[in-house]
């Protein structure tokens, strides 16, 4: 072979290799700024391995890169967090060693536990410190807030609200409106609040009511909620806060222990407030058009004495579960019957639904429009009309998605604190995109100042 033919070879070689690297690289790229298209759904399939293929293919859920979320948390006092249950730090503590889970302090029961977010979200960050523990690594706390992507502020606001907001004995001002007021001065003064205006903090409020006196002066910060039925859109929006699930109530059934379509007699379960303010109106109009119907069950009912393992109980034994807009849009009623298997129907025309950037909710719910519910008979030919194969299809998306709806200690991969660090990641990049627009000019303006003196 001529030693001319050989260079062409070797070019030609050379060419195609760093052409297939390129293409690699810029196809990694595009899959991680856009999953859903055509072309990632191709790249995923030619480049990544095959496990993690089944594994997105089946959820639908994305695994979370290691260390992607590093995150600086501010050591609190702990009357803003875990004093408030009851933790008496010794010494120089300023939180509790997490180290050994039964130490851990536990969180109150009953519907005090359906927000309690923040305390899920605390715990995991004092976890990521703890080599001890095992645990996804989607975040990270570091100690130095310029290195953060995030700043979380670890006030247990909806306990507060719970256990403080009513005033006791000679008090003229509720502990919880004056945790408030000292966390708004406490942030108001920290460098790292000024330098963004508090745009990169991150400030979980999940009960509808909890940080009421303090949520407009921190409503430039990314906000943690239930729903938005209780702020206004300047102060909270989809643009740059975090929907987080409830926590539910009732006992997670597993996949071998849940009912098939034959073995659900109760066509469809409601229990709960039935006589409601606001949107939640339309659950009386439902109730007296449900009220007769043999296999339908529409019952007022609380979580009191045995009320939560009956609606459990209830939920499981149901093809199909009401999940109907009450004083606010959304309730734990839907997360309660994602574990117990039961294909939630959705009326509540605000509601907003945790992680749906990531989750198809229409795989395993079925969604119904207020106005066409309270139509005579709507309701009722909708669901028998879905047939035992449709129901099916639905019934088995639940069984892979429960895991994305439960908090836990410590967190495990795809469930709700790791859904919600990455959702937290999903909104930093629009909050980058603003902080870098507003910097145009900056180094610019520094730059010219020092030129003239």
């Amino acid at each position: 072979m001529s030693e001319k033919s050989m260079l062409s070879s070797r070019l030609l070689f050379y060419t195609i290799t760093v052409a297939t690297l390129l293409f690699i690289c810029s196809s990694l790229f595009f899959l991680q700024r856009n999953d859903s298209s055509f072309t990632s759904s191709l790249v995923r399939k030619l480049i990544l391995p095959r496990t993690d293929i089944n594994k997105i293919e089946q959820t639908g859920i994305k695994p979370v890169s290691c260390g992607v979320l590093k995150v600086f948390m501010y050591d609190l006092p702990s009357e803003f967090h875990f004093g408030l249950l009851n933790w008496h730090k010794k010494g120089s503590e300023t939180w509790p060693n997490v180290k050994n889970v039964s130490t851990v302090p536990s969180y109150p029961g009953g519907l005090n536990r359906q927000h309690s977010v923040e305390y899920w979200l605390t715990l995991d960050l004092l976890a990521s410190e703890t080599p001890e523990v095992k645990r996804p690594c989607s975040a990270t706390r570091v100690k130095s807030s310029i290195e953060a992507d995030i700043v979380f502020v670890p006030f247990f606001s909806s306990l507060s609200y719970n256990r403080k907001s009513k005033l006791s004995g000679n008090e003229t001002t509720s502990v919880d409106r004056l945790l408030q007021e000292r966390l708004v001065e406490f942030l108001k003064s920290r460098d790292e609040w000024k330098r963004f205006g508090g745009k990169d903090h991150l400030i979980v409020a999940h009960h509808p009511n909890s940080l009421l006196y303090a949520r407009n002066s921190l409503g430039s910060a990314m906000f943690v909620l239930s729903d938005f039925g209780r702020y206004s859109s300047d102060i909270a929006n989809l643009e740059k806060d975090v929907i987080a699930p409830y926590v539910h109530v009732v006992k997670t059934i597993s996949n071998n222990e849940s009912a098939p379509f034959e073995k659900r007699p109760v066509l469809a379960y409601f229990q709960g407030a039935i006589y409601r303010k606001d949107g939640g109106t339309i659950r009386q109009e439902l109730y007296n058009l449900l009220k007769d119907e043999k296999d339908i069950h529409f019952a007022f009912g609380t979580v009191r004495g045995n009320g939560t393992k009956q609606t459990g109980k209830g939920m499981a034994s149901s093809k199909f579960c009401l999940n109907i807009a009450g004083d606010t849009p959304s309730s734990n009623r839907l997360f309660d019957s994602i574990v117990s298997h039961c294909v939630p129907v959705i009326i509540s025309d605000q509601i907003e639904l945790p992680f749906e950037d990531t989750l198809d909710y229409s795989g395993f719910s079925v969604f119904v429009h207020s106005s066409e519910a309270v139509k005579k008979g709507f309701l009722v030919s909708l669901l028998r009309g879905i047939t035992k194969d449709q129901w099916k299809k639905k019934w088995e998306r639940l069984k892979e998605v429960v895991r994305c709806f439960e908090y836990r200690f410590p967190s495990q991969p795809g469930d709700s604190v790791d859904m919600i660090w990455s959702a937290v990641s999903h909104k930093l990049s629009s909050l980058q995109f603003d902080v870098h627009r507003k910097n145009r000019y900056r180094r610019s303006e520094v730059f010219d100042r020092s030129l003239s003196t």
